[in-house]
């Protein structure tokens, strides 16, 4: 290969030591990348998840019919109870303690006919797993025994903060 007196190379590329045509077209054909428009997609769960069970790639929805409104388990206190003990089995995948405990959820709230709503938040508004919380929160409250409907309510006012932790939570984290 030489180089003229404007510095260029004979053979087309000096630098790569391809040298035939077909072999820069093949380079070229490499580098454009199709991209597809997002499809949507359903995955299987893994093995043993219920029948009927969200596919992991869809959003959650934020409420549901209860599974248990035909049993008749009492007051709305009771009801309530058994809530906060279900939100206290729902963990943040990145901090190890409940979500009742960090101070996520804001209300419960259980009318006289049985419909639940319950009102949380997350640690930041662009946490990833955001949607699959919700998705969690609202399938616990409807399998419930007694409630009619779950909906959840997802707020960011006020903000979440450190101080909306429980003393529990805070020493379980070494903040105490």
């Amino acid at each position: 290969m030489s180089i003229d007196d404007q510095g260029e190379s004979d053979a087309g590329s000096l630098d790569s030591g391809i040298t035939s045509t077909s072999e820069l077209d093949a380079v070229d054909a490499l580098k454009v990348h199709r991209i597809e428009p997002e499809k949507p997609r359903k995955h299987l769960h893994v093995l043993g998840a219920p029948a009927g069970a969200t596919p992991v790639d869809e959003t959650p929805p934020s409420e549901l019919l209860g599974r248990h409104a035909d049993e008749s388990t009492g007051d709305p206190d009771t009801i309530h109870d058994a809530l906060v003990a279900a939100m206290r089995t729902i963990y943040d995948p990145e901090i190890p303690v409940d979500i009742y405990q960090l101070g996520l959820i804001y209300g419960i709230t259980v009318d006289d006919t049985r419909n639940v709503v319950v009102r949380m938040t997350l640690t930041a508004p662009g946490c990833p797993v955001g949607a699959s919380l919700v998705g969690e929160v609202a399938r616990k409250a409807a399998d419930v025994p007694g409630v009619v409907h779950a909906k959840v309510d997802l707020v960011f006012d006020p903000p979440w903060t450190m101080d909306k932790m429980s003393d529990e939570a805070k020493l379980e984290l070494g903040l105490l």
